[in-house]
């Protein structure tokens, strides 16, 4: 029995036994054997989810055998992924088809099963999360049933399933709605805070995609702006020189060993962040759009992260900042601010309302319980969502309060499995017990 750890080693597990098929067929076989023998199964992903969504108590799957395009309609943008295939490699094989995403978010690690099925997402006031771009699910359910869903073939299990919490089966592959391949600008630079919260609202709306992190203890934050080129520009990358200055050296190796020396003298942390606060570099390129989306992190860390309406933003993060100078132990890493779109998807955290997100994070080792306590209070005023995949203590009972569509999803749940055999303890928490 192998011990099973997420990325951030914030949860665990040691599975009595892990299937890894390399197939659907085998997939319904695995999931099958399972639940003959009475016990429960969870797919693992990647292990960058934060909370224990992927724990298995039981039994686990592991779906690294089953990766790459399974099909491709260039023309009509319509690609078909198998299950277990990374971002970064599902990124590098619509390059090679002149396709791309039309959003992603700025970490590629995560399996594009386990990506849509904990509500990723990136920036982009008129564009929705990674679940906004799927056409069909293929899922294998309880029974070994493999079924199709889209807007149009079971529909109800497709507004489930797009954001799924892998509670209603195993995806076994994803019909993503891609287009043509394009360029990003990015501009990345220091602005005072106070400026960007007034300017918020034009920001987001004026840029195709706009986030901002603020250091806390720092009156700046990094703002990042990025649009689209029409086809046809050039690309203007960042020469390797200063990628690997930027990002490896300043942003991961430096930024890292600021946060190992916040964590050994916990009083030094503050002017360590009003530091890097005022250090902070200006970079503009444009690039391929994984290139300007997707972000190397090296430095680790836990994190909370809730949706609130976007029109609460501003209200929210003032009562942040008030908070944190209020806290028994000082924060070391940034906050980060990002928007998204309304959507139809019963479990997303932007279902029917526009979104401003807001990431609040502690370098790992370091306490960050009241910290996150504080956050999620705050947010709970307002009706917050929590990410899916990132650190949270609500229940069913209080998340039933802030989905319109939450027991929709309970009922298909209990329609395609009714004895709970994709439940985990997690689940349990937040579903509630099938």
């Amino acid at each position: 029995m192998t011990r099973w750890t997420n990325w951030a080693g914030t949860a665990a597990a040691s599975p009595l036994r892990v299937h890894r098929p390399r197939g659907t067929e085998e997939i319904a076989e695995a999931i099958g054997r399972s639940a003959a023998d009475g016990r429960r199964l969870r797919p693992l992903g990647s292990g960058h989810s934060f909370t224990a969504i992927a724990a298995a108590d039981s039994d686990a799957m592991e779906l690294t055998g089953w990766t790459g395009i399974a099909s491709a309609d260039v023309a009509k943008g319509l690609v078909t992924v198998r299950s277990g295939t990374t971002l970064k490699q599902l990124n590098a094989e619509l390059d090679a088809l002149g396709l791309a995403m039309t959003n992603l978010g700025d970490i590629d690690a995560q399996t594009v099963s386990g990506a849509i099925s904990t509500g990723t997402h990136g920036t982009g006031a008129r564009l929705g999360g990674i679940a906004t771009q799927i056409a069909a699910l293929e899922l294998v359910l309880a029974d070994g049933t493999v079924v199709t869903c889209s807007a149009d073939e079971r529909p109800d299990l497709f507004s489930a399933a797009r954001v799924g919490l892998g509670a209603l089966g195993v995806i076994s592959t994803v019909t993503l709605q891609c287009e043509p391949s394009f360029l990003l600008s990015a501009q990345e630079r220091p602005e005072p805070l106070e400026q960007v919260l007034e300017g918020f609202d034009q920001f987001a709306d004026e840029n195709d995609h706009f986030e901002f992190y603020w250091f806390p203890y720092g009156k700046n934050a990094l703002v990042k702006r990025n649009n689209r080129l029409p086809a046809g520009s050039e690309r203007r990358p960042l020469s390797k020189v200063k990628e690997f200055v930027d990002y490896e050296v300043t942003e991961n190796l430096a930024f890292g060993g600021l946060c190992r020396l916040g964590r050994a003298v916990p009083k030094l942390v503050r002017p360590l962040g009003k530091f890097a606060s005022n250090v902070l570099s200006a970079r503009d390129y444009s690039d391929t759009s994984h290139r300007v989306f997707v972000t190397h992190r090296g430095v680790r860390f836990v994190e909370s992260e809730f949706a609130v309406p976007r029109e609460s933003l501003l209200d929210v993060f003032a009562e942040l900042r008030a908070l944190v100078p209020k806290l028994e132990n000082p924060v070391m890493f940034p906050v980060e601010v990002r928007v998204a779109a309304a959507d139809d998807i019963w479990l997303s955290t932007a279902n029917g309302r526009d979104s401003a997100y807001i990431a609040i994070h502690q370098f790992l080792g370091m306490p960050y319980r009241e910290y996150f306590a504080g956050f999620a209070s705050i947010v709970g005023e307002v009706g917050g969502r929590p990410h899916w995949g990132k650190m949270h203590d609500l229940d069913a009972a209080t998340l039933r309060s802030r989905y319109p569509r939450f027991d929709d999803f309970l009922r298909v749940r209990k329609e395609v499995d009714p004895a709970g055999v994709f439940t985990n303890t997690y689940l349990d928490r937040v579903l509630g017990t099938v």
